[in-house]
């Protein structure tokens, strides 16, 4: 049985691969319209292939999110193309720093960290929670993490940046809860996505102690984050707003 969705299109950045590329295919799957933005073009225009070869409709917009113009844009060029604007998952993102304690990590990393994870969610509310506001609803998920909600050793930077996403989407959320806009996140654990694949680098041992810490003994699937994604985008969550919804195969449970 599928979801059911009041809206028609369907913004995700960070959609060149993993969470994003899942996520955009099943927003696809759903008979939305999608708009697949990343900085990564050959991966961002293979997502939009894979939803137009399934018949679906699918356009690719490069953006930095970084940078409120490209954001902007961005959006003007999302209504351009649809006319609306009715779901958005912020997913861009950058992995953590590689394994340094507190006082190891450089000022080029907490900047680069907090660039992508927190002023990109930060751009992208900023632009597109007037556009619904304007249209009388919508539904905003941003990507934390598990790292968002607990201590994360040696990843203190991410950690970081993950606990200002899950503020920045409390705050919206009760700024617009009247407003029939809804702002959720979604906290993976560890995914099993070329990400992970690059922190691993191929060490099956390391993979599978990973793997491990998770009471469910396996790390979760770009599918099982998109399905969760979806939820909260859907009219079954027209209750659920400033969320941070865990998926993390009980991972926070412990």
């Amino acid at each position: 049985m599928g979801m059911v969705f009041s809206g028609e299109v369907a913004l995700v950045t960070g959609g060149a691969a993993g969470i994003g590329r899942e996520t955009a295919l099943a927003f696809a799957a759903e008979g939305l319209k999608v708009v697949v933005s990343d900085v990564d073009v050959a991966g961002g225009e293979g997502t939009v292939a894979l939803i137009r070869n399934a018949g679906g409709t699918a356009s690719f917009i490069r953006c930095d999110v970084t940078r409120d113009a490209e954001v902007k844009a961005l959006m003007e060029a999302t209504l351009a193309a649809y006319g609306r604007l009715d779901y958005a998952f912020n997913n861009a993102g950058i992995e953590i720093e590689q394994g340094d304690r507190l006082p190891d990590g450089t000022e080029a990393e907490f900047d680069a960290i907090m660039n992508v994870n927190v002023k990109g969610v930060w751009n992208c509310l900023r632009h597109q929670l007037p556009i619904m506001l304007a249209q009388g609803g919508g539904a905003v998920v941003n990507t934390a993490s598990i790292a968002g909600l607990c201590a994360a050793p040696k990843m203190s930077i991410y950690a970081a940046s993950k606990h200002a996403v899950i503020g920045l989407t409390k705050s919206a959320a009760i700024e617009y809860a009247r407003k029939k806009v809804r702002v959720n996140a979604v906290c993976p654990a560890v995914i099993d996505t070329e990400m992970f694949r690059r922190a691993h680098g191929g060490d099956e041992q390391y993979a599978a102690g990973v793997a491990s810490r998770h009471p469910m003994g396996r790390v979760g699937q770009p599918g099982e984050i998109a399905a969760a994604v979806l939820f909260l985008c859907s009219d079954g969550a027209a209750f659920t707003t400033g969320h941070a919804l865990t998926v993390d195969g009980g991972w926070t449970a412990i």
